[in-house]
C-alpha cells in the first residue's frame, strides 16, 4: 500500500496488506460514486521495478521485491517494498514491508550487490481516494496501466494477521458501496498481466 506510513499505530505482528482488486465495468459510474464518498481524489503515476534472483525463485514462491517511484502534485518520492506469498486465494492479501528510500539509485546498486536483477518494469495511472469505513483507514485507487485494457479498483487497507477476516470485510463494503460486484473481482497480478501481454506483443 504506498499512502504513507509512520507506523505509529501498525499493530504488533507481520503488517498484512488487505486488499481486492476489480475490473471496473463502468468507469464513468464508479468514478462518480468514489467523488461522492471521498472527493476528486489525488492523480499520480507509480513506476514500479520488480526485482527477482536469476533463478526467478521470488515470483514461483508469490513473493515481490519492488522499487517504486511514485510522481503526484506534491513531488516524487520512492519506496522500497517486499511482500511475502498472499495469504489466501481469493483477495490479494500479502505480509507486506516498506520503506521511503532517498536515493533511488542507490537502493537499485544495494540490490544489484545481494543479487538481484530487474524482472519486470511498468507504469500505473492511479487516482487514489482515501477514505475511512469501520475504524479502517483505506485507499480506493482507479488503476489504468498502459499495456493493458480496461479499468482496475483497488481497495486496500493494512492490517495485523490476525484482522484480516475483518479488514477485508471493511474492503468488501467500500466496493458494494461503489456498486462493484464481487464477480467482477480478480486475483491476477498486474505483473502477470504486463508480462502475457508483453508476450502476446513480442515485446520485453
Amino acid at each position: 500500500m504506498t499512502p504513507h506510513r509512520d507506523g505509529g499505530g501498525a499493530p504488533p505482528g507481520r503488517t498484512v496488506e488487505a486488499e481486492l482488486k476489480a475490473v471496473v465495468r463502468d468507469p464513468a459510474a464508479v468514478r462518480a460514486r468514489l467523488h461522492a464518498l471521498a472527493g476528486p481524489g489525488r492523480a499520480e503515476v507509480y513506476r514500479d521495478t520488480y526485482y527477482d534472483l536469476p533463478d526467478g525463485s521470488l515470483a514461483r514462491g508469490d513473493r515481490e521485491l519492488r522499487l517504486r517511484t511514485v510522481t503526484g502534485p506534491a513531488g516524487s518520492r520512492t519506496l522500497l517494498t517486499w511482500k511475502d506469498a498472499r495469504l489466501d486465494t481469493v483477495s490479494g492479501a500479502k505480509p507486506e514491508a516498506e520503506t521511503a528510500v532517498a536515493d533511488p539509485a542507490g537502493a537499485a546498486a544495494v540490490l544489484h550487490g545481494l543479487g538481484y536483477r530487474p524482472a519486470l518494469a511498468f507504469e500505473k495511472h492511479c487516482r487514489n481516494h482515501p477514505l475511512r469505513r469501520d475504524g479502517r483507514e483505506l485507499l480506493a485507487t482507479l488503476v489504468e496501466v498502459p499495456e493493458l485494457t480496461g479499468v482496475f479498483l483497488e481497495v486496500e487497507t493494512v492490517c495485523g494477521e490476525d484482522e484480516l477476516p475483518a479488514a477485508l470485510a471493511a474492503v468488501r463494503g467500500v466496493l458494494a458501496e461503489l456498486g462493484v460486484p464481487p464477480a467482477d473481482l480478480t486475483a491476477e497480478a498486474y505483473t502477470d498481466a504486463v508480462a502475457a501481454a508483453r508476450g502476446r506483443s513480442g515485446g520485453v
